[in-house]
């Protein structure tokens, strides 16, 4: 795993005070944004258990979610809607959309990935409430 940045990589002022609490177990996050925050940090980092843990049971993928061979070096992250998607539907309180760019490059090429997230919130083992990342798709 690199090195923890003081920064977050999410664009939080703070690793400490942003994800880091997230990806360390300690706090869960409590909106459909924090996860997505979160779990962009988590890519930056290469923590897959943290993806993995993240990610809805019933859409996780089987093979590993990081490459560690893949020479991917993340270069920020937009978070284009959340609010505006909420108002454009009606959601219940259990499930979400983000929208966001994350921009990359991969061997020497800069990369943007554009995606609406769909996000749930279920409550597991503890009874305690937690979003989970579902599915997403590509807008042109």
């Amino acid at each position: 795993m690199p090195k923890i940045p003081a920064s977050c990589p999410c664009g939080g002022p703070s690793f400490p005070t942003c994800c880091g609490p997230y990806l360390s177990g300690e706090a869960v996050p409590q909106t459909a944004e924090a996860l997505m925050r979160s779990r962009y940090t988590a890519y930056t980092l290469g923590d897959g258990a943290y993806l993995s843990a993240t990610w809805h049971p019933s859409t996780r993928p089987d093979e590993p979610i990081v490459n560690e061979n893949e020479r991917l070096q993340w270069l920020g992250l937009e978070v284009k809607s959340a609010l505006r998607l909420r108002q454009r539907k009606v959601n219940t309180a259990d499930d979400d959309t983000v929208e966001f760019v994350a921009r990359y490059k991969i061997g020497g090429r800069a990369h943007r990935l554009h995606e609406v997230s769909r996000f749930v919130r279920e409550t597991g083992s503890g009874g305690v409430p937690r979003w989970y990342y579902l599915d997403g798709s590509f807008p042109e």
